[in-house]
């Protein structure tokens, strides 16, 4: 069985996970711990990062790497247009997505969480003390602009994302108005990027992610709410629900820190 090593929250290993379920593959799940579990992925593809795929003695880093190497060794359901044009517009897309709604996407939930306090004790496992949640709660917000900048979180770069993603968010909204996909009349890799990287700019309504049931339709404060994007978010949930696969039985919430969304 393909094994997919990965982090539940990374947005990147979720665009896998879509395109494992679109084409109807079994895989199991292996989650990585951040810092003592990235030694295992080092061992097996010579780099920290996550997702990799591990197809019998075959191992692939990186999501794009990844999707090429399961649409050769698994042609059904293919998501890359044959057609020259088609085929380079997808490609394209792909890219533009990993860049634009995958890396500033991850840093508007950075903004996010260091600046809602609920959103931070959300993803506390239920089995933390109500102390505890209070504490991590009251953490002040602008300790942790503070501790952001020293990684590039600073406020200023937070803004810069939010504006960047509104702008991606509005485009996609007005494409997909009238159309069922981004490039042609079926599913391709430009579909399932931008559906899976955007997963924590508003995360799914269903029981696709092992995170508390509280974040189901949540997201990034006047992202994930604006009615402005509705066509885009609609059209994304359209498709989990088309080809995503949901977890049976549910999985107890894991109450993994968000953490691994810096170790992307």
């Amino acid at each position: 069985m393909l094994e997919l090593y990965q982090f539940e929250l990374s947005q990147y290993s979720e665009k896998v996970r879509l395109i494992l379920d679109y084409k109807g593959l079994e895989y199991k799940k292996i989650e990585v711990v951040p810092g003592v579990g990235q030694l295992e992925v080092f061992r097996l593809s010579g780099q920290r990062q996550v997702p990799v795929l591990k197809d019998g003695e075959t191992v692939i880093a990186d999501s794009t790497e990844i999707a090429l190497y399961l649409d050769s060794k698994y042609p059904e359901k293919p998501i890359i247009p044959s057609d020259p044009v088609a085929r380079g517009q997808c490609l394209l897309i792909e890219e533009w997505a990993d860049e634009s709604i995958g890396s500033k996407g991850r840093t508007a939930f950075i903004g996010a969480f260091n600046q809602n306090q609920n959103f931070r004790t959300v993803f506390l496992p239920r089995e933390v003390p109500e102390f505890v949640r209070t504490l991590v709660g009251s953490v002040p917000n602008e300790f942790l602009e503070v501790l952001g900048t020293g990684v590039g979180f600073s406020k200023d770069a937070i803004k810069s994302a939010n504006r960047s993603v509104k702008q991606d968010l509005e485009a996609l909204s007005l494409i997909l108005q009238n159309r069922p996909y981004l490039v042609t009349d079926q599913p391709t890799l430009a579909d399932l990027a931008v559906a899976g990287l955007s997963m924590i700019i508003k995360f799914p309504s269903g029981n696709y992610l092992d995170l508390p049931n509280e974040l189901q339709g949540k997201g990034v404060p006047s992202l994930a709410d604006n009615s402005a994007y509705d066509p885009f978010f609609e059209w994304r949930d359209r498709l989990y629900t088309q080809f995503r696969r949901p977890l049976l039985p549910k999985n107890p919430p894991s109450g993994d820190s968000p953490t691994s969304i810096e170790i992307e």
